[in-house]
């Protein structure tokens, strides 16, 4: 297995494909490709095209097919969560802190809570779309962050470029993993589920075929402001870092977008939602982890855990 690993979106990413030469090439491609891709969706980069169309809000603004998807899907997982899924919170995001990249808070710590709640404004919905001109018009107070959904969708897209060079491949980046074809070395993928309490130990190992892999937490990203430690998931429904049952959710799913969205919407909205959206999506499979390191989920998700009738509480 040919391997590669560097910095990017803010975070370790790591490539891995089966074969020689023609591997080596493909792991150099998918690189550049995630290079490329966080430069356009980057709310940190005033450049890039996420950057454009927030300066925009309020105007019409002609976007290119793939951030006009993501948007789309955004809608989509919204509408999908019922809001808890929402990309429309940067503005609460920028007021708790996160207004600047996690290394640059990390090195000079975070900017002070504003005190302007901005969570009842304007809601994804009322962005307006017209697709035969392939513009969009941001309400004028809104900001979007694509954050993980972006993430997301550059892992699978490099995925798929990847796989063009070597049938068995891997991207990772940050909690997010696609995974394709079957390691030659057995029959299923071996994924580490981080204990989101130490990141030096492992709470539980999966057991996934060609899927996506997202572990959502609330403490990888974290800042104190104010003497208060803060975390970058937003509950859209306060505006404020949300208050969740648990530490860590994590989806597997085929499509890794979909699976962000409902790490992020399971994770904010604790176990008095995590009904809601199991009804909505029955095959949900999703397992996740409280603060006393104890794991549960649905029964799709224990599936892929191995031993789960003596891990699961």
């Amino acid at each position: 297995m040919q391997t590669l690993e560097f910095r990017a979106m803010n975070t370790s990413v790591f490539l891995a494909a089966e074969g020689n030469d023609q591997a080596i090439s493909g792991l150099q491609a998918a690189r550049a490709f995630i290079e490329v891709s966080e430069m356009r969706f980057s709310r940190f980069l005033p450049d890039s095209e996420l950057s454009e169309l927030n300066r925009s809000a309020g105007k019409w603004l002609n976007v290119s097919e793939d951030l006009m998807e993501l948007l789309t899907l955004s809608l989509r997982y919204f509408d999908e969560t019922g809001g808890l899924f929402n990309p429309s919170i940067l503005p609460d995001l920028k007021r708790a802190g996160y207004d600047k990249s996690m290394e640059i808070i990390r090195a000079e710590g975070a900017g002070p809570d504003s005190g302007k709640y901005h969570s009842t404004g304007p809601a994804l919905p009322d962005i307006e779309f017209d697709q035969t001109e392939r513009r969009v018009r941001l309400p004028s107070s809104m900001e979007i962050d694509l954050g993980g959904i972006a993430k997301g969708w550059i892992v699978e897209k490099a995925s798929n470029l990847l796989r063009t060079y070597a049938s068995i491949c891997a991207v990772s980046a940050g909690g997010d993993i696609t995974l394709v074809g079957i390691p030659s070395s057995g029959s299923r993928w071996e994924v580490e589920l981080e204990d989101p309490r130490n990141p030096d130990r492992s709470a539980a190992l999966l057991y996934v075929g060609q899927c996506a892999v997202v572990t959502s937490s609330i403490t990888k990203r974290t800042w104190s402001q104010n003497g208060r430690v803060r975390h970058h998931l937003i509950d859209p429904r306060t505006g404020e870092p949300a208050k969740t049952d648990w530490l860590s959710v994590t989806v597997i799913n085929p499509k890794i977008t979909e699976a962000e969205a409902y790490a992020k919407a399971l994770l904010i909205g604790g176990e008095s939602e995590a009904d809601r959206l199991a009804s909505n999506y029955p095959e949900l499979a999703y397992i996740t982890i409280d603060r006393d390191g104890r794991i549960s989920g649905s029964q799709f998700g224990k599936e892929y855990l191995n031993d789960y009738d003596h891990i699961f509480s």
